[in-house]
């Protein structure tokens, strides 16, 4: 009896090494798991705990989950190219060993990043070429944060970008010849702030405006409508009274 948990543990640590995604290629011993190509819309979770290599590219993925390659910490190379990838979680490569060394996700969809997926990835070759890019503050920022692949990086281009002549140019081209998205960011910004403001300040002066002249027009029907009012009659006081002198005749008949 006190033998059969380790026989359990040992079944499930060889169940664990021995599972294969459905539809995928697992060669024994190889530490291979060939998922290419095969119309997953989502990340297979079984994938072997002793994977070393996974190739995932040419699928229909759209999303990278939060954990999605918890206990792989064997992996050395990511590949995710040539999916439908629109957004990476925060928390997408979290649980993966410090023994990953590439992680490639060349053409997808991929418009923007945080680098937040990548805090624990100091050490991981990137590929992120062939994705539709808007070049702005965010990517210049996460240019300068990630390894990016030194032979690949100058094919993140531009599709589109805060600036119309910037859009089919090379990033690194841009950043190296002193353009500086964040510089333009922060001057758009406050050019948006002084422009609200001065249209605060001009509906703040119309209102004063008509405020005014609408007192103005009031005063004036006032005093209009008193100088048409008729003026009140004066009363007289008996002293005003017109007196009648009487004339009586005195003399003798």
């Amino acid at each position: 009896m006190p033998a059969l948990p380790s026989f359990l543990v040992l079944f499930l640590c060889l169940r664990g090494s021995l599972l294969c995604p459905q539809g995928c290629d697992c060669p024994v011993g190889s530490g291979v798991v060939w998922c290419d190509r095969r119309q997953l819309m989502a990340i297979p979770f079984d994938v072997p705990r002793d994977t070393r290599v996974l190739y995932l590219d040419s699928n229909w993925i759209t999303h990278v989950p939060n954990g999605a390659f918890r206990g792989l910490t064997q992996l050395r190379e990511l590949h995710l190219a040539g999916n439908l990838i629109e957004t990476i979680a925060p928390g997408a490569f979290r649980g993966l060993g410090g023994v990953l060394r590439l992680l490639d996700l060349s053409g997808n969809q991929l418009q923007a990043l945080e680098v937040a997926p990548f805090v624990t990835l100091a050490w991981v070759k990137l590929e992120l070429y062939d994705n539709p890019w808007h070049c702005d503050c965010s990517l210049q920022e996460l240019m300068e944060a990630l390894p990016l692949d030194t032979e690949t990086v100058d094919d993140i281009v531009c599709a589109t970008a805060s600036w119309e002549e910037y859009i089919g140019k090379p990033l690194a081209h841009l950043l190296h010849s002193g353009i500086n998205f964040c510089v333009s960011q922060q001057r758009n910004t406050d050019l948006a702030m002084l422009l609200t403001m001065f249209c605060w300040f001009t509906v703040v002066i119309t209102y004063v405006i008509y405020y005014v002249r609408r007192n103005q027009a009031e005063s004036r029907r006032h005093l209009e409508y008193l100088k048409s009012l008729p003026l009140p009659r004066k009363q007289s006081s008996p002293e005003d009274e017109p007196r009648i002198a009487v004339c009586v005749d005195t003399s003798p008949a």
